[in-house]
């Protein structure tokens, strides 16, 4: 028995590797597509891109393992179908709860590591993927450079003539209106460049002028350095225990909805145990042509089941379609498999 066990192993993670790989690198091109398109607000290098990848890593494992999982029990089941290894196992004596008590095992193992990676991992790399977007916002609102258009900075709004070579601008003028008083100040400065120190932006002006108007009153200086500065207001996210994220009231009802597929994903490997053997162990003759159609028809009755009753049943969805397509699937297994071997 443990020499069919290990043969039966054997088979199935080479399928397994097989079928994952090609969909860990689709969906990871899908993934990396959809994160090019930050490009077109913040400036990312490389490593940046890099980075944020590993933020979504565990959403790209998280749709890839379970249905490389159930795809290649199938398909494990249906290749020692086709090569008759099925039929000799069953004329000596081997019953097909046997199989599955072989696979139930690593199913087991998977379900619980997709588990723990969304309800763990999900929320760590979510919050830092957010944190991160939103500090490399707040810097490409300073992502300044010469133009016939001004920018903001802070209250004021500020002209730039040139870009210098080293990075700092050159013919620089800021203007504020204060409405309290109806006092208007301009500055004007040869030289200023950009120091960004832990969250705080300062504006370095050399060599300048600085004028403020008043209805009663007008006043001119001249400095060789002046610093404006303006605080970075950065959204950022905090939680301290993956229970506290679920359970927050930020995106609720989003994330009772993630919750709910991601759950019933985790319990995929295991629940699609019985329609995996009724797909895979077949009689090559007559069911050959129709096995990818089976596997892609399930996957998408699977998945539509919890778009359908996610909403209108919220968490009670979680246990009432792993009842119904447990027990489905077992009726078939058993009017297709049991009777017949």
């Amino acid at each position: 028995m443990d020499i069919l066990k290990k043969h039966i192993l054997n088979h199935l993670s080479v399928l397994f590797l097989s079928i994952f790989l090609p969909l860990f690198a689709i969906a990871s091109v899908i993934f990396l597509i959809k994160l090019a398109t930050f490009t077109a607000i913040i400036q990312l290098s490389f490593w940046e891109m890099s980075k944020m990848y590993i933020f979504v890593l565990p959403e790209v494992l998280f749709f890839t393992l379970p249905f490389s999982f159930f795809i290649a029990v199938s398909l494990t089941l249906f290749k020692l179908s086709n090569d008759n290894e099925i039929i000799v196992f069953f004329s000596l004596g081997i019953h097909p709860n046997f199989i599955l008590k072989i696979l139930l095992k690593p199913a087991l193992l998977l379900s619980i590591l997709l588990f723990m990676n969304f309800f763990i991992l999900y929320p760590h790399a979510k919050t830092l993927s957010k944190n991160f977007i939103a500090h490399k916002k707040s810097e490409a609102k300073f992502n300044l450079s010469a133009s016939e258009f001004g920018h903001s900075f802070g209250d004021w709004l500020l002209y730039i003539g040139a870009n210098n070579p080293d990075g700092t601008f050159k013919d620089v003028f800021l203007f504020k209106k204060n409405t309290a008083d109806d006092t208007e100040i301009l500055i004007s400065a040869k030289k200023a460049e950009i120091i960004n120190e832990t969250s705080i932006l300062r504006l370095k002006l050399t060599n300048g002028e600085g004028y403020s108007y008043h209805k009663d009153k007008f006043s001119q200086i001249d400095f060789e350095m002046m610093l404006i500065n303006d605080s970075l207001t950065i959204d950022l996210r905090k939680y301290e225990t993956p229970l506290e994220f679920w359970q927050s009231d930020i995106k609720k009802k989003k994330k009772k909805r993630v919750f709910i597929t991601n759950t019933l994903m985790s319990l995929l490997p295991m629940l699609t145990l019985f329609l995996a053997a009724s797909i895979g162990i077949v009689h090559v003759r007559h069911n050959k042509g129709r096995v990818y159609l089976y596997l892609f028809l399930s996957i998408i009755a699977y998945y539509e089941l919890i778009l359908l009753l996610r909403d209108p049943l919220g968490y009670y969805a979680i246990p009432l379609i792993s009842t119904i397509w447990l027990i489905g699937t077992y009726i078939i297994y058993k009017k297709t498999i049991v009777n017949k071997f």
